[in-house]
C-alpha cells in the first residue's frame, strides 16, 4: 500500500506522478488510430475482422444488428424482480434528469429587439454500452433514458456480444423497456469508428456518448471533430474522504467496489486526517477483500491504482480532490466538514454525502447519469446530462426602430475592424 503524506516536501510531485499513470500509453494511442483507420477505409468488412480478433465474434455484416424481435423476447425471459429493477431505476433517472431539461426563452435587449434561445434534439446519437467484464446493464438507463427525455428522433445503441455473438438478456430488455429498437452487436474501437465514419450497414451517428475502457476513451477522442463526442468517461475512479466519523467497514466496501470493475486501469484513493483512519480503512479492505468473487481482478487494481493519502485538514482534502477531479467523491466526514467540502471541492463528477450514501446508489439508481468524467477530465467536463443531447440556437430579431439604435454600434466596430461591408448592411436598413 501507497501512502503519501500531505507535509511531505514531495508531496505535489508525487500526487501528480501517480495521476500521470491516467494517462493514455503511446502504443494504446498508436493501436486505436490503426483500427479508427481501417473502419474507415474498409467498413464492415473491418467490424466484423475486430469482432472476431478481440471478442471471439464471428459474424457477418447482416449479423451487426439485432432483430428487434431478440430485443423483445429478452424481455419477455426476464425475472420479475429484475424488470421492477429497472423500471424503479428508470424512473429516479427520469425524475432527477427531466429537472435539467433546458427551456427557450425570448426577451427584448436594450436596443429593443427580440433575442432568444431555441433548443432541439440532436438528431441521431450513438450510445456506447461496454461489455466487457460485465453486461452494464445500468448505463442503458443512465444513456437512453436521458436522451429520450431530450427526445432525439434516432437513438443508437452499440454494445459487444460474446464469442456466440449473444448480449446478456438484461441489456437487451433494459433496450426494449425503454423503446430502443437500433442495437448493433458492435464494441470496442471498431464500434467508435463505425459510429463515426458509418458503414455500408451502419448509419453514422451525430455525437457520441457512453463510458469506456481505455481504448474506446482514447477512440473518442481521436474522432472528435468528425463527430461529437461527451466527456471521454474512461475506467472507472473513487476518492473517499474520511475522517473520525467514517464507518471504516462502509469506506472499504465503497473502495473495493470500485475497484472491482477489474481492468487494471481504475484509480481508488482514500484520503483521510489520520494514519489509523488509514489504518483501519485498509485493514477492512484486506478482510473484505478475500471474499469477494472477483477478488483477484480486484485487488490487481489495488496494487496498481489504490493511493492513501494522510492530510491535516478539510482544506488540504479539498486542494487534493481539485486536483485529482474524481469521478466519484465520496465524503464519509463530520456534517461541518461536509458543508465545507461540497463548497470547496468544484471538480468532482459526482459527490456522495455521508455514510450512508455509498457510489453504487448513484451507479444503479439514485438519479443523476453515472457518465461521468473520469483521468482529471472533471477539470473542464461535468457529469452527462440531457442538455447534452440538444443542441442551443440563439434567435435575434430586430425591426426598424430597433436597428436604428444598435446601427452606431455596429458603425464604430466596422470601422475598427475594417470591414466596411458590415458596416453598410446595417446603415442601408436606416435610410
Amino acid at each position: 500500500m501507497r501512502i503519501l503524506h500531505h507535509a511531505s516536501k514531495t508531496f505535489d510531485a508525487d500526487v501528480a506522478d501517480f495521476c500521470r499513470t491516467t494517462m493514455v500509453p503511446r502504443e494504446i494511442t498508436e493501436s486505436v488510430a490503426a483500427i479508427l483507420a481501417d473502419v474507415r477505409e474498409r467498413g464492415d468488412e473491418a467490424v466484423v475482422y475486430y469482432a472476431a480478433k478481440f471478442d471471439g465474434a464471428k459474424l457477418r455484416a447482416r449479423d451487426l444488428r439485432v432483430k428487434p424481435s431478440d430485443l423483445t423476447v429478452a424481455a419477455k425471459r426476464l425475472p420479475a424482480a429484475e424488470r421492477r429493477a429497472l423500471v424503479a431505476a428508470r424512473d429516479s433517472i427520469m425524475d432527477y434528469n427531466r429537472r435539467g431539461l433546458p427551456r427557450g426563452w425570448t426577451a427584448k435587449n436594450p436596443h429593443g429587439a427580440m433575442v432568444g434561445e431555441k433548443f432541439d434534439p440532436l438528431r441521431r446519437v450513438g450510445l456506447y454500452v461496454p461489455g466487457g467484464q460485465v453486461p452494464l446493464v445500468s448505463t442503458v438507463l443512465m444513456t437512453v433514458t436521458l436522451a429520450k427525455i431530450a427526445q432525439c428522433p434516432q437513438v443508437v445503441v452499440f454494445t459487444p456480444c460474446n464469442a456466440e455473438g449473444k448480449i446478456a438478456d438484461g441489456l437487451l430488455a433494459a433496450l426494449h423497456l425503454l423503446g430502443v429498437d437500433e442495437v448493433y452487436r458492435v464494441g470496442g474501437v471498431q464500434a467508435i469508428g463505425a459510429m463515426a465514419f458509418g458503414t455500408t450497414t451502419i448509419p453514422p451517428v451525430d455525437k457520441i456518448f457512453g463510458p469506456g475502457n481505455a481504448y474506446t476513451c482514447e477512440a473518442m477522442r481521436q474522432v472528435f471533430g468528425i463527430v461529437g463526442v461527451n466527456g471521454l468517461p474512461g475506467p472507472s475512479e473513487l476518492m473517499v474522504i474520511a475522517d473520525d466519523t467514517a464507518r471504516a467497514d462502509y469506506a472499504a466496501a465503497d473502495l473495493l467496489a470500485q475497484a472491482e470493475h477489474g481492468s487494471g486501469r481504475e484509480k481508488v484513493y482514500l484520503v483521510a486526517t489520520s494514519s489509523r483512519v488509514i489504518t483501519e480503512i485498509v485493514n477492512e479492505m484486506n478482510g473484505q477483500l478475500q471474499t469477494l468473487t472477483r477478488s483477484e481482478k480486484t485487488q490487481r487494481v489495488l496494487e496498481q491504482g489504490f493511493l492513501a493519502i494522510e492530510v491535516g485538514s478539510m482544506q488540504q482534502a479539498a486542494a487534493v480532490a481539485n486536483y485529482v477531479a474524481p469521478e466519484h467523491l465520496e465524503l464519509l466526514v463530520s456534517e461541518a466538514a461536509v458543508k465545507q467540502l461540497t463548497k470547496a471541492v468544484t471538480t468532482a463528477g459526482a459527490i456522495m454525502i455521508g455514510n450512508e450514501t455509498p457510489t453504487a446508489l448513484g451507479d444503479f439508481t439514485a438519479g443523476p447519469s453515472h457518465v461521468l468524467p473520469t483521468g482529471r477530465a472533471g477539470r473542464f467536463f461535468s457529469g452527462m446530462r440531457v442538455s447534452d443531447f440538444l443542441r442551443r440556437t440563439s434567435l435575434v430579431r430586430y425591426d426598424r426602430k430597433s436597428v436604428r439604435k444598435g446601427a452606431p454600434v455596429v458603425a464604430a466596430f466596422a470601422a475598427m475592424e475594417r470591414l466596411d461591408a458590415h458596416g453598410r448592411s446595417v446603415k442601408i436598413r436606416t435610410l
